[in-house]
């Protein structure tokens, strides 16, 4: 890796002391590789039965796995059917703190690309509502992107600033993670690009956008809630300091204490030059830093906040591992899906803000080389309602709940309770499901992602993880398919028509089968190359 910067290593060196020699020596060992199993679509002991890497378990997040370093999970079929995401292991335990229950309502504050955003939703089981927000338009994409893959369908992707997003939302959320801009310290023995920028005046340039950033976030929190702030830097400017910072400013907001368990150390109120243990700031040391000398990871910190109210306290910041599994239901269920066709609490609603337009939509990535905030303008959409519920019922097997949203030519299915998006920019504002075009509907690749099985679609395909086919499909190329190997669950269906691809039955996209061709819908974008 880059030689660490002189000023660093002596400021490290003063505060750590004894602790410094382990640290440094931290530098010469490899980084950890990992990744982390979509609770969305499968469970951990399935993906173990389907894992073409060795595993072993990651000790503070239930669905994370350490894999060899020689290992490229981003170039298997497993991935494009978003059944893992390869997250850093530290980078796993914000969200297990947030300690995200089926039905809240969250907020992942500063999302982009999307790592915590997909564990958030895989938390939520697709009930209550999941807002990934980040500020940087090119960012944005790759957080969409994500979202797509993972088969998320009840979130809405944002494109604000805390600053405006504030206002719009006050007390809205049960849950917020702010992970928050930061000098990157801790990421040096991963990223040495975070070497390279890193300078001296960094720590305290990205404290003040944090306090600014936090501030916003507590606005947005109901009584009762909670949020996870997290960084991936040592400074204490940007963590124990800010967190004692906001404490004093917001008294109706508390410190839960993260149990020291998994090789986690507590924050040090010592480095802000609190040595009163009564005092406020002195509730930093119930924050907890990940130190790599300590555990098989890169440096993080983590404050769990609650704000005064009447939601009932859990008794520690970490929920218990007993409790893992009663906590969320079986990653077989989808909520609001049933058997049948056409659901009856889909309901539709135009998406405009208070002057009539239709809400902006931020550049959210290709699709068949266009994007959703480039079609249908100066001429009359179609009513996409009447098309995607006709679609729903020809070529699925569920029936999906929801409110029907068009934009344009493009249509989403927003979840119940979602917010007015007056006046934000909503990269996405709810499942991207499809697209209109003069009189007829197009599934988007979205669709097919936020499937759960191949039995959920009227005609399917499902290859093995070893299929050469599946990739061949993932690269984008005109697959040969005979009749025979098509799947339909209805006899009267033609083998003409819409196919979910699969594989090891998870979808992987659709295919247009006729006269023993599958013409391939992967979108261009997405292709492996």
């Amino acid at each position: 890796m880059a030689k660490l910067p002189a000023p660093f290593v002596q400021h490290m060196e003063s505060l750590l002391q004894d602790e410094f020699s382990p640290f440094l020596r931290s530098y010469e060992h490899p980084r950890q590789q990992a990744i982390r199993v979509n609770g969305l679509k499968l469970s951990a002991s399935r993906f173990r039965e389907l894992s073409p890497f060795p595993l072993s378990p990651v000790a503070w997040a239930p669905q994370g796995f350490y894999i060899p370093e020689a290992e490229r999970p981003g170039k298997h079929p497993l991935y494009h059917a978003g059944l893992y995401y390869v997250q850093e292991p530290s980078a796993m335990a914000p969200v297990e703190l947030l300690d995200v229950r089926p039905g809240d309502k969250v907020l992942d504050l500063c999302a982009a690309p999307g790592g915590k955003s997909t564990q958030i939703a895989s938390a939520l089981q697709g009930q209550g509502l999941l807002v990934a927000n980040d500020n940087q338009p090119d960012r944005v994409k790759a957080l969409v992107k994500n979202i797509e893959l993972y088969g998320v369908t009840n979130a809405i992707v944002l494109n604000e600033t805390p600053e405006r997003l504030a206002p719009a939302l006050p007390q809205f959320f049960d849950k917020i993670l702010v992970d928050a801009p930061c000098s990157g310290e801790g990421m040096f023995r991963k990223d040495e690009s975070m070497v390279k920028s890193w300078d001296e005046q960094a720590p305290l340039r990205y404290a003040a956008m944090q306090r600014d950033i936090l501030a916003r976030a507590a606005d947005m929190l109901k009584p009762g809630g909670r949020i996870v702030y997290s960084t991936c830097t040592f400074s204490p400017e940007e963590n124990e300091r800010t967190i004692a910072a906001f404490l004093q400013d917001r008294p109706d907001f508390r410190v839960v204490s993260v149990p020291l368990r998994h090789g986690f150390a507590s924050g040090r109120p010592d480095w802000i030059g609190c040595a009163d243990p009564d005092s406020v700031c002195a509730a930093v040391a119930g924050t907890v830093r990940l130190w790599p000398h300590r555990l098989q990871g890169e440096g993080h910190y983590v404050a769990v906040l609650e704000r005064a109210g009447s939601a009932q306290e859990p008794e520690n910041g970490m929920p218990d591992e007993a409790d893992e599994s009663a906590k969320r239901p079986d990653s077989s269920a989808w909520t609001g899906v049933g058997p049948g066709g056409q659901s009856g609490a889909m309901r539709s609603r135009k998406g405009s803000d208070k002057s009539g337009r239709p809400e902006r939509l931020a550049a959210s990535g290709k699709r068949d080389g266009k994007r959703p905030d480039e079609g249908g303008r100066g001429q009359q959409a179609a009513d996409g309602e009447t098309l995607f519920r006709t679609f729903v019922r020809d070529h699925l097997n569920v029936a999906l709940s929801g409110v029907v949203r068009q934009q344009r030519d493009y249509v989403y299915l927003t979840a119940e309770g979602a917010p007015a998006l007056d006046g934000l920019k909503a990269a996405r504002p709810g499942w991207f499901v499809g697209t209109v075009h003069k009189d007829r509907f197009e599934p988007s690749h979205a669709l097919a992602m936020g499937l759960k099985r191949h039995a959920d679609a009227v005609r399917s395909i499902s290859f093995g993880r070893d299929d050469a086919e599946a990739v061949r499909y993932v690269k984008g190329e005109t697959l040969q398919l005979a009749e025979e190997k098509l799947n339909r669950s209805r006899e009267e269906a033609a083998a003409k028509g819409y196919c979910l691809v699969c594989l090891e039955g998870y979808p992987l996209g659709w295919g247009k089968w006729q006269d023993g061709m599958l013409k391939n819908e992967y979108p261009p974008g997405w292709r492996w190359s």
